[in-house]
């Protein structure tokens, strides 16, 4: 009896083996699931989806993908972006196909080396790029991107926003004009049409309710002189244009966040990305010293914290080639050579630059070479 029992439990386990072994199968060939992050201090609240995975991006902006896929970004219904590549960092700038495409052309800085950093910079005067960042901005909870922190969309902001967009006289267009996306005044833009209909207050609060009507203000009597003939649980024209006030005064628009907010937030964002990418690389050596009778080749190598090091690009400059000078680089073995060139007592700083596999942005690194 007690072997009948054994070979029930063998058999319902071996069951739920092979189960488990089926639910935990993928399309990707076993290969992990990747986290990309939306911006780097922060992105919550938008819907994201790709050929595999869907979702909205976390707390830090966080979402999923296998490699070689791409990304739908939505904020409630209001689609952002289609098509985009899917990698560690993403940002607003590649949301956009014409500015994507430019930030694979690098530009040349006053030491002769490429960079990505100037690239990115000329291209956020771009119209429709100010026009969605000025948009998400103003749907922030709080309204205010304060230094190291992120863009929070909450449920009840998109919900409002689902709500809004069906009754908007035109769709939203990013890609129109600047003025005419921030229109305000007694023909708004869509863009603030659909921030009048959005309350950023909990719900409940007076803020969220329908401001009291002109008429409703003049039909209203007057508050009585005396204090002692008021009555606490009657709204007085005077307390109705008070709450009015308050209502439209709570009211978003556009222009509360302009170009130069929108330009400082993402140049903010640009800078802490590439400051981590950079983080993730270093030289196999800081400090190099040799005797000036050494005129052989030497070499410094790019090392990749915690994984294989794969370069697309390499280049380098000494700042003084009289006493150290660049005999080449390689991108394959991310090695740059360089030969003692001056005498006892001189040193030189080489400057390496070198894109790193997957993305445009660039990395740059020194080592001293001293010469005794």
């Amino acid at each position: 009896m007690k072997s009948v029992h054994r070979t029930a439990h063998l058999t319902v386990l071996l069951s739920l083996l092979a189960l488990t072994g089926c639910l935990g199968s993928d399309d990707s060939g076993g290969t992990a699931v990747d986290t990309g992050q939306l911006n780097y201090n922060g992105f919550s609240g938008l819907s994201f989806r790709t050929a595999s995975q869907s979702g909205t991006t976390r707390a830090d902006g966080g979402f999923s993908y296998y490699p070689g896929e791409t990304l739908t970004f939505q904020v409630g219904d209001l689609v952002l972006a289609e098509d985009v590549p899917a990698k560690p960092h993403v940002t607003l700038l590649e949301f956009f196909p014409d500015i994507r495409g430019a930030l694979q052309t690098p530009t040349v800085d006053d030491e002769g080396l490429r960079t990505h950093t100037r690239t990115e910079l000329n291209l956020l005067d771009n119209g429709a790029l100010m026009n969605m960042t000025r948009l998400l901005m103003s749907l922030d909870w709080t309204q205010g991107v304060q230094e190291d922190e992120g863009i929070e969309i909450r449920q009840r902001v998109i919900d409002q926003l689902n709500a809004a967009l069906p009754l908007l006289d035109t769709p939203i267009d990013f890609n129109v004009p600047t003025t005419e996306f921030t229109a305000t005044g007694t023909t708004p833009s869509p863009a603030n049409q659909l921030l009048a209909r959005i309350c950023f207050h909990p719900e409940g609060d007076e803020l969220c309710e329908s401001p009291p009507t002109p008429e409703q203000i003049q039909n209203a009597p007057e508050r009585p002189e005396n204090e002692e003939d008021w009555d606490p649980d009657f709204e007085y024209r005077q307390d109705l244009q008070a709450k009015r006030d308050r209502i439209l005064d709570a009211i978003r628009t556009m222009d509360e966040i302009d170009n130069e907010d929108a330009r400082m937030y993402l140049r903010r964002e640009l800078q802490d990305i590439t400051t981590d990418v950079s983080n993730g690389y270093y030289l196999d050596e800081d400090v190099a010293s040799h005797p000036a009778s050494d005129t052989g080749i030497k070499s410094v190598r790019v090392q990749r914290i915690g994984d294989d090091t794969a370069l697309a690009k390499i280049e380098a400059i000494s700042t003084r080639p009289e006493d150290v000078t660049i005999h080449a680089w390689n991108w394959q073995s991310a090695e740059v050579d360089y030969f003692i060139s001056g005498e006892s007592g001189g040193e030189s700083e080489l400057v390496m630059s070198f894109r790193p596999e997957n993305t445009y942005r660039w990395v740059r690194k020194s080592l001293r070479v001293i010469i005794r």
